[in-house]
């Protein structure tokens, strides 16, 4: 395998030691800076250039991409994506992990823990958001902060508001997120790699310092993660379109809270509490998977006119339920069924004699007219009506 390992910084312990576990295998490998490549853009011809040069012919890329030169970077990797070079992690998971809003957007969705959160701008809406999430004390978060930076615990409604308005006069975006008191000081860093958790270590807080990163001086110890915590980990990571990923959960009294999913976890201080070989982990599951670069589903599918790719409910009192798939006639109307979603189970390619049950989410490719038809119309939940704010009468 020729292997590119896409880092602005060639002597970081990561990218070290990813390099080491790659030579050590026998495998081509190249350290390219991300900031060097230019994106040349042609009909039916994406190409890449480094230091101005035309890239030769890589197998596999694994991105490491900072915080900074996030936009760059995805760009970049996109651009190996559409040139057909398997990556570890997508564009598109990276976009989706670095933004914390947008990540907790796409895992509220799904039924896996994590801390009630809020995102307001107006004034007027934060203390009604802090009483959302259950008062305080509250974590307050920027939303694009590493390593601890732009974490503040608030411990009092007061000083939460006096931060929040600060940081937004600066035109900083926050988040105000539940306290998880049972987890104060502590969280677990599980390292997925494809479908596993292949390391698992215990981050603790020293002193009064309430946040737990290696960064900021946590300790760490070695955990042996239960069912819970590990498929939390490795769903969460595959909700994100992360291969590689470093997934923080606090532990909750009702079982884990996902707080972050990480792109370009760093190697340094879960190999050292481990002793486990993480880079070898990574360099063999891309080895594994080179002849399966990503694919755009969308993107491929719904070029064919009329064709395209959508999401199938099977709710109560659907006429669908009882019935198998064959049964359900989407063959005769030219849809085929690619995925079935069953709670937190995941189905790929289910069988024709799979029997549906309510609450089954069929994704499915196939003709749009058909598929529109099978589409129940959304229904909302109930929500209390709007207050209507009555014309204030003085009395004279």
């Amino acid at each position: 395998m020729k292997l590119g390992i896409l880092s602005c910084s060639t002597k970081c312990y990561s990218t070290r030691r990813l390099r080491e576990a790659a030579e050590q295998r026998g495998h081509k490998v190249k350290v390219l800076n991300t900031l060097k490549f230019a994106i040349d853009l042609e009909q039916g011809e994406p190409d890449l250039y480094y230091h101005s040069k035309q890239l030769s012919a890589y197998d596999a890329v694994l991105p490491r991409i900072g915080a900074s030169i996030t936009y760059f970077g995805t760009a970049v990797v996109r651009q190996f994506e559409q040139m057909d070079v398997f990556s570890a992690n997508s564009s598109g998971g990276i976009s989706n992990s670095r933004d914390k809003l947008r990540s907790m957007q796409i895992l509220s969705r799904h039924q896996i823990g994590i801390p009630k959160t809020t995102f307001v701008r107006d004034k007027k809406d934060v203390l009604p958001a802090i009483e959302r999430v259950g008062g305080a004390p509250v974590i307050i978060k920027l939303l694009e902060g590493t390593q601890g930076v732009g974490v503040i615990l608030a411990d009092s409604v007061k000083i939460a508001e006096a931060i929040i308005e600060t940081l937004q006069s600066t035109k900083q975006n926050v988040l105000i997120q539940k306290f998880v008191s049972e987890s104060k000081g502590r969280d677990v860093r599980a390292f997925v790699v494809g479908d596993q958790v292949v390391a698992a270590m215990r981050r603790v807080a020293q002193g009064q310092e309430f946040r737990s990163n290696v960064h900021r001086g946590g300790k760490t110890e070695v955990v042996e993660l239960d069912d819970r915590y590990r498929e939390a980990a490795v769903r969460s990571a595959q909700i994100m379109g992360l291969r590689v990923a470093g997934v923080d959960m606090l532990e909750g009294k009702d079982g884990p809270q996902i707080m972050e999913v990480n792109s370009s976890p760093g190697l340094e201080g879960i190999e050292t509490c481990t002793q486990l070989d993480i880079a070898g982990a990574i360099v063999d599951y891309m080895a594994a998977q080179v002849d399966f670069p990503e694919i755009d589903l969308r993107q491929r599918l719904t070029v064919s006119k009329g064709y395209g790719v959508t999401e199938i409910h099977v709710p109560a009192g659907s006429e669908y339920v009882g019935r198998t798939i064959a049964e359900s006639g989407l063959r005769d109307k030219d849809i085929n069924a690619l995925t079935l979603y069953r709670a937190t189970t995941v189905i790929p390619n289910p069988r024709s004699d799979r029997i549906l049950e309510p609450g089954d989410r069929l994704l499915c490719f196939g003709k749009l007219e058909s598929m529109r038809s099978m589409v129940p119309r959304k229904t909302r939940k109930q929500r209390q009506p709007e207050v209507q704010e009555l014309p204030s009468t003085e009395v004279s």
